[in-house]
């Protein structure tokens, strides 16, 4: 967990970046070459407020002016540079040779001979408040002693570490060349891994363990450096340095720290130092960047995606400081700054401070003279057309904006059946473009196709102003599915129950992880058990979605078109006569014209070829003979084109089961039959369901009282299938006469 607090980083040495380095422990160079004062560049062209340095990071907050740090990493240093509130020039800090910094919250820098705080022995003060005094160095190596706060300039808390690895608070003072050492009582005699705040008032608070070896337990204690004892005392889940990652902060009214929970889950535990009543503060989780500080009666925190927040630790009120910050620092006065941006005055460095009611108030005390853009939609990442079949499904959209602190809402809406598909884009990591991939589907079904109404409106995360909108249509695309009747390029399966009501699942046009599925199941309507067959023929209508062939007991044929929405327009009659014929399939295009035809079997065992003409008040030519013998066969299923040949195949199961394959001579005839295999008996229905998986070839669902299987086709005509399991209609074999 990394929280984007400065102190969290300061403290223990110049930020992770010092860390990350690892920079190893060792003696430091003199104190005037290791701290040595220079000129930073500045440009305080026509500024009342002093400049922070573009592109440093903010290292900590002192009573008169503020510290900075950037990072060589062609070097591999970091340099401290202070920067004074009342325009003085501004100091540049070279960094120490194999040790780091560490800041208090006051104007006094440390160099020392480690990169973490806690363990620098050898150490040297420098007063940024009288740049021209001479650095005061401390031996603590001597004591066996390591750094915990500054407490003046020339006087720090220490830790002493004592024969039986336990540790004492000293205050250590450099007088001239005299050394003296006070000792802070009213601590267990076992404390071990202090660490400690921000100096203020004269009193330091300090976290560290306690109990037995096998039992050791988080404290807090308050340090009255003048009086030279603890006079409060907290516990907490954590205890030494080397276990949080969070600083340890405190006000006149209110001591608070960081938590974590087993969930990851981060909080402020904040106590009141009158009446001890504690109360948690929900950040996030240990992924987000938080800082936090006390201001008075107030805990101040945010994160670098989300304003500046002031809670109220006595009323529980919040208030929005109207700040874009991404790092926080505390200062020695009780007061603590913020680095962002605010819409009014743009970038720079913000002080918090409780105002005369004890409210915290915001005034900007350091200006990058960087102002922030007005928010705007600059430029639009997309195509006006989606065709998902040459994208594998997927839209990637995008806008770049004039910022980056602002949230972009979008809304896709199919201007057809008033779909809609929304979603909410935060800052990116790096940059202003805000982006995200569609995956085709709304409400957890392919979306269909047709012009879409794209809406974006981004909004400011401070929400001050008015939010920036664009908009503009995008055409989704895909080629045409027979057996679709949403169209939205996934294949529907129909199937009639007992009461004759006919349902429709849609699949997934891409079937998620391989399995085919249901994504959604609609009732079309009661009134389908009047017919003897149902057939799904295709496009017999001139539309890109599939239409429905029925023939009553009469021996009427009606046509059902379907109007791309689900559902379909009122039948037509479209022939008579169709009483003679037990077994009928449509949908494949048997002669290569690029219609859907249709073929029946009479009693006689005659198959009749049914030319498709593209006209649905008459879809079919007059019959053509094809040949005899079909009698043999209790099931066909025109399945397209499974094999590669010149035009749509189709299946025949016998009585015996076995399953056997015409492939399409491309004249409406079949060229001689293959055997595909036997045990197809265990099915009562077979769907020739069109391209199931988006490999290119047409496939075929079979559906029985023994469970329903998917099978692929392979392109093979000696091995057409390879069967899949899919829970398509599971535990429904025996629910449903017609599935087409």
């Amino acid at each position: 967990m990394q929280l984007r607090t400065t102190r969290s980083r300061l403290a223990t040495a110049v930020t992770a970046v010092l860390a990350v380095i690892a920079l190893g422990a060792g003696t430091p160079a003199t104190a005037p070459a290791a701290f040595a004062t220079t000129s930073a560049p500045s440009e305080q062209a026509d500024a009342a407020l002093p400049v922070y340095p573009e592109g440093f990071y903010l290292a900590g907050a002192g009573t008169s002016g503020f510290f900075t740090y950037d990072y060589d990493k062609v070097n591999r240093i970091t340099d401290l540079v202070w920067t004074p509130y009342d325009g003085g020039a501004s100091k540049r800090l070279r960094h120490p040779k194999k040790g780091g910094y560490a800041l208090a919250g006051n104007d006094v820098a440390v160099v020392g001979d480690d990169s973490w705080s806690v363990s620098m022995q050898s150490i040297t003060l420098w007063n940024m408040a009288d740049p021209a005094a001479p650095g005061v160095h401390i031996d603590l190596d001597a004591l066996d002693g390591g750094y915990l706060a500054t407490l003046s300039p020339t006087s720090v808390l220490a830790q002493i570490w004592k024969a039986d690895d336990t540790a004492e608070l000293v205050v250590v003072t450099k007088s001239g060349a005299t050394t003296t050492t006070r000792k802070m009582t009213g601590l267990p005699t076992d404390a071990t891994d202090f660490s400690a705040s921000t100096v203020l008032g004269g009193s330091v608070l300090v976290r560290y363990a306690a109990g037995p070896p096998e039992a050791r337990t988080g404290h807090r204690a308050l340090i009255d450096v003048a009086a030279g004892t603890a006079t409060e005392t907290y516990s907490s889940a954590k205890s030494g340095y080397n276990e949080d990652s969070g600083h340890l902060t405190f006000s006149a009214a209110h001591v608070a720290w960081l938590d974590q929970t087993d969930s990851n889950s981060i909080y402020v535990t904040s106590v009141d130092r009158k009446t001890g009543e504690e109360k948690k503060t929900f950040l996030g989780h240990e992924t987000n960047e938080w800082y936090y500080e006390l201001v008075g009666d107030w805990l101040v925190y945010g994160a670098y995606w989300a304003p500046a927040k002031a809670l109220s630790l006595t009323s529980g009120e919040t208030r929005d400081l109207g700040v874009m910050a991404s790092e926080s620092a505390p200062s020695a006065d009780g007061s603590a700054v913020l680095r962002g941006s605010r819409d009014a005055d743009g970038d720079g460095l913000f002080r918090v401070a409780a105002g005369p009611d004890g409210i915290p108030a915001v005034t900007k005390v350091a200006e990058t003279g960087r102002v922030m853009p007005p928010l705007e939609i600059r430029q639009v990442h997309a195509s006006g057309t989606a065709d998902l079949d040459k994208t594998a499904g997927k839209v990637a959209l995008g806008w770049t904006l004039s910022r980056a602190d602002a949230y972009l809402d979008v809304t896709l809406t199919h201007t057809a059946t008033g779909k809609e598909f929304t979603k909410r884009l935060t800052a990116p990591a790096s940059g202003t473009r805000f982006s995200f991939t569609w995956d085709g589907v709304i409400g957890g079904v392919d979306a269909p196709n047709g012009t879409y109404a794209v809406e974006a409106e981004a909004t400011l995360l401070d929400g001050v102003g008015e939010p920036a909108r664009q908009g503009w249509s995008m055409d989704v695309v895909r080629t045409a599915d027979p057996h679709d009747y949403t169209n939205n390029g996934s294949t529907d399966i129909l199937a009639r129950d007992a009461s004759g009501v006919l349902w429709r699942d849609d699949l997934r046009d891409r079937p998620v992880n391989g399995q085919v599925t249901s994504a959604q199941r609609a009732k079309i309507g009661g009134g389908w058990g009047i017919y003897k067959q149902i057939e799904a023929v295709g496009n017999v209508g001139g539309a890109a979605p599939g239409d429905v062939i029925a023939v009553d007991g009469s021996g009427v044929q009606w046509l059902y078109l379907a109007k791309g929405d689900g559902t379909f327009a009122p039948r037509v009659q479209v022939g008579t006569g169709w009483q003679v014929y037990n077994k009928l399939t449509g949908g494949s295009d048997l002669d290569g014209d690029g219609r859907a035809d249709l073929v029946a079997t009479d009693g006689a065992g005659v198959l009749w070829f049914y030319k498709g003409t593209g006209n649905y008040a008459k879809p079919y030519a007059p019959r053509v003979k094809v040949g005899g013998g079909w009698q043999t066969y209790n099931h066909i299923t025109a399945v397209g084109n499974i094999a590669g040949t010149a035009a749509g195949d189709m299946v025949a199961r016998d009585t015996y089961g076995v399953l056997w394959l015409y492939q399409g001579n491309g004249r409406g005839g079949f060229s001689t039959r293959v055997k595909v295999g036997g045990g197809w008996g265990v099915f009562s229905q077979f769907v020739g369901a069109g391209d199931l998986d988006n490999d290119g070839r047409p496939d075929l669902i079979a559906y029985g009282a023994g469970g329903t299987y998917v099978y692929r086709s392979t392109g093979s005509s000696t091995a057409p299938f390879s069967r899949r399991t899919t829970s398509l209609y599971t535990g429904e074999g025996a629910k449903f006469n017609n599935v087409i």
